[in-house]
């Protein structure tokens, strides 16, 4: 009877078109358990691209300036370019002229297109933040997409978390800086540098070439020492190419050849930076060839370190409070990479190789390499600043995934050397437990840190955002100015004010000690002007461009006079110059920072927000008081008073002088009732 049963058989239709994805196990690093089951996952690149650009915009609406640099020498710059009045540094003149208006000019699109729309120039600062965070998602997006198909699929979802939820990257993405464009540059560089150097690959040579000397050219010339173990590879390494001795001569000759034209043609991107700049300074100037003399070759009595010095430990902290866990992660790769060597040499496909080609050890080295290249070097310089390491940023991610994924290999192999059985591994959820945790620590980690910056240090952006919402519609309110608005008006239903009437006021903001906290003019209304006062701080700040009232056009932004002026007292030793200060009688407001519960004063830093018959506070926001607050509770933000009771905070305060405001706000108004305004 058996023999009259029928079986139905289903085969599963074939895709008749082949997969246009990459093979799986083809990278360097490759998985030695359940290679037949089905992926890890990874978002594709537009996937890669909107989760990140959430995370990139937050940052560009929300993240503080933490460089006062950032401010004057790059902000500052592109609000003259637009608006025709800011500060200047000795940095942006003809003079010495160590700072690229190519660069700056990059950035006056996005920072007009605000200004088409008649959204006034607050947004403006926002538009240029976003335009720089979409652009370092795109790159951070493209990376690990390359990471996934050339390294190791693991490998790349390690490293778009890491990025991902990083307080490194959180603010060095938005920042408009030539470090962060070096970053930008460098990551799309380090995408082509993946792939191991062959002759066929020609693509690679030039486009990692031209994107390392952007990077450099552009923006930021030191940042170039990335590129050297690409150069090494280059130049010395067979990489994809199996070579016999009797043809290393001409392979070696192709190779050179090949790098050299790369260079000639990356070359050609001098053109117009030197074009532009010497046009902007009226005179012929090569900034990055300017940048290397002050560092380098500036002599005992000029050079950074007239700017403050630091411990050679100074970027292991910095570090580790922007990448907390990932920084040891980062810094043992090389030497796990050793040590997968010895234990673990499959995990790499290694069959021992021949002669005539490469280890692929030798080629995951080689791309470890340049996080350690850079840290020697930075931490060699005695003037060390957080945004030096921004390059680099990317490529440490890069390396801690690299690590976690070794030591996902290590544990593996300990596994099967206990239980003798490579299934019971690959079952195993203690693997997949243990990289998920290092990821969910570091992002919490991360996470909290962004909070504390927010919590603790963002008070001098808000204070600006109250001048400029609150109390200048006050005044011209009270003047009449402004026609009062009913008071059953929600806020978010209040129309755009126009606030050009203020300059009626002839207002004039001032800065003492809290000079380097300037988040520049563009958060200042037009018709405000900012000056400093003396406080204790003995070295140079900024003069003001030369005014330039004509209306900006883009054939014509060179004609902004100050860019080719350079203020007497201007100089590159950092000695003060007296003449840049005002009497603090002539403020109209002031901003200042005072701690209650630790007062502090001096003649030239009297406590002006206790100064209660001159000043009158009209904001003032809490700011961590990071001398007498715990290390622990400063660094991190957890909600509650268990934690933030180990705090203390000071007063930020903008303050307003009684007695000239008062002045001002009864002349204004008479002349309103008279016509005349």
């Amino acid at each position: 009877m058996a023999s009259n049963v029928q079986t139905l058989r289903l085969r599963r239709k074939e895709d008749p078109k082949p997969s246009l994805q990459p093979a799986r196990h083809s990278g360097i690093l490759q998985d030695q358990l359940r290679r037949s089951a089905r992926k890890p996952w990874n978002p594709d690149f537009l996937a890669a691209v909107r989760i990140l650009l959430l995370i990139r915009v937050a940052a560009a609406m929300y993240t503080n300036i933490q460089d006062c640099d950032e401010v004057f020498n790059f902000w500052e710059p592109l609000h003259y370019i637009d608006h025709g009045h800011a500060f200047q540094t000795w940095e942006v003149t003809p003079m010495y002229a160590v700072r690229s208006w190519a660069y700056v000019l990059l950035h006056l699109i996005p920072a007009r297109l605000p200004l088409t729309l008649n959204l006034g120039k607050r947004p403006s600062f926002f538009a240029v933040r976003i335009t720089l965070a979409v652009v370092s998602t795109l790159c951070e997006a493209k990376l690990c997409r390359t990471v996934v198909e050339k390294v190791n699929e693991r490998v790349g979802r390690y490293l778009f978390f890491m990025l991902l939820f990083s307080a490194g990257m959180w603010n060095a993405a938005p920042a408009l800086l030539p470090s962060s464009f070096a970053m930008y540059a460098t990551t799309i560089a380090f995408t082509y540098s993946l792939e191991p150097s062959s002759i066929k690959n020609k693509r690679r040579t030039l486009f990692a070439t031209m994107l390392f000397a952007t990077g450099a050219i552009v923006g930021w010339p030191f940042a170039l020492a990335l590129s050297l173990p690409f150069v090494f590879e280059e130049l010395l390494i067979f990489g994809g190419d199996r070579v016999e001795p009797s043809s290393r001569r001409s392979w070696m000759i192709s190779r050179w050849k090949r790098f050299f034209i790369a260079g000639l043609v990356s070359a050609l991107i001098f053109v117009p930076v030197i074009a532009i700049d010497s046009v902007a300074y009226g005179g012929w100037n090569i900034v990055p060839w300017n940048i290397i003399r002050y560092n380098v070759f500036g002599g005992s009595e000029r050079g950074p370190d007239l700017y403050g010095t630091a411990p050679w430990y100074f970027y292991i902290l910095n570090l580790l409070l922007n990448f907390n866990v990932l920084v040891p992660l980062a810094f043992i790769s090389l030497p796990g990479l050793a040590v997968t060597y010895r234990i673990d040499r499959k995990r790499l496909g290694m069959t021992k190789p021949g002669p005539d080609q490469s280890s692929p050890f030798t080629l995951l080295a080689l791309r470890l390499a340049p996080l350690y290249v850079w840290t020697a070097i930075l931490t060699a310089q005695a003037h060390k600043e957080e945004r030096f390491m921004f390059p680099a940023y990317p490529l440490l991610c890069f390396n801690a995934a690299v690590a976690l994924y070794l030591i996902r290999g290590w544990m593996e192999v300990a596994y099967i050397s206990a239980t003798k059985s490579s299934y019971r591994a690959s079952r195993s959820i203690i693997f997949g437990a243990t990289t998920c945790t290092v990821i969910a620590v570091t992002g919490l980690i991360s996470l909290s840190r962004v909070l504390a910056l927010w919590h603790y240090y963002h008070a001098p952006l808000s204070v600006f955002s109250y001048l400029e919402a609150h109390e200048l519609p006050r005044l011209l309110n009270v003047t009449g100015l402004l026609p009062p608005l009913p008071q059953e008006t929600e806020e978010i239903d209040r129309p755009s004010i126009d606030l050009a009437p203020v300059r009626a006021f002839d207002l004039r903001l001032c800065l003492g000690k809290e000079w380097y906290r300037f988040p520049g003019h563009y958060l200042v209304p037009n018709g405000v002007k900012v000056d400093f006062v003396k406080s204790e701080f003995g070295g140079l700040l900024p003069a003001h461009f030369e005014e330039s009232h004509a209306k900006l056009t883009f054939n014509g932004w060179w004609d902004r006079p100050g860019s080719r002026i350079t203020p007497a007292n201007l100089n590159d030793l950092n000695k003060e110059a007296p003449v840049f200060y005002v009497p603090i009688e002539s403020c109209d407001y002031l901003v200042d920072l005072d701690f209650p519960e630790h007062p502090v004063s001096s003649i030239l830093e009297p406590r002006y927000a206790f100064d209660n018959e001159t000043w009158e506070r009209v904001s003032c926001l809490p700011f961590l008081d990071a001398a007498h607050s715990s290390l622990l509770t400063r660094t991190l933000w957890l909600p509650g008073s268990w934690w933030q009771d180990k705090n203390e905070f000071g007063d930020y305060c903008l303050l307003r002088n009684k007695e000239k405001v008062y002045k001002k706000e009864v002349e204004v108004a008479s002349h309103v009732q008279e016509g005349k305004l």
